[in-house]
């Protein structure tokens, strides 16, 4: 007798064919991000020297790496590898894609005065400013062929 109601339970509890099939799902949307050859990368070898202490801080407050967009849509990375106490540094500049121009670096120097950062012209034929907004923030304006580019930077490194 135990073992019949043990059939009728099993039975019972048994799926019907008739069950309607599953609906496929929609698969899930991927947005692929940006490729990495197309953003402004550094050279691994950019080190920055820590101003030395006869800089002056607002001359210092420039020194590191600092990272942006232009425009909202085009990176950069501007590593400010020397300052001095005169307010001259060294620089280097990455950008990625950048409307015709493809990822690049370009080193150079410049002059700080006041809140502002005036570098010499790139060997790409680029012209920089940034100014000090606040301690970790600056506003770069990058000019290339009659073009011109701006965007805020924060620093990412020392």
């Amino acid at each position: 007798m135990l073992g019949f109601a043990a059939i009728a339970l099993v039975a019972c509890q048994s799926t019907p064919d008739t069950q309607p099939a599953a609906q496929p799902q929609p698969a899930p949307v991927v947005v692929a991000a940006p490729a990495a050859s197309n953003s402004a990368a550094l050279d691994t070898t950019v080190s920055v020297t820590p101003p030395g202490k006869g800089v002056p801080a607002k001359y210092a407050a420039f020194s590191g790496i600092w990272a942006g967009q232009l425009n909202g849509m085009y990176d950069g990375k501007l590593a400010v590898l020397t300052v001095s106490s005169g307010g001259q540094v060294t620089v280097s500049y990455a950008w990625g894609d950048l409307a015709d121009n493809k990822p690049g670096v370009a080193d150079g120097s410049g002059r700080i005065s006041g809140n502002t950062m005036k570098l010499g012209r790139l060997p790409n034929g680029a012209d920089i400013t940034a100014a000090m907004l606040s301690e970790g923030t600056l506003n770069v304006t990058y000019a290339l062929a009659g073009q011109t580019y701006t965007g805020q930077f924060v620093r990412v490194g020392r």
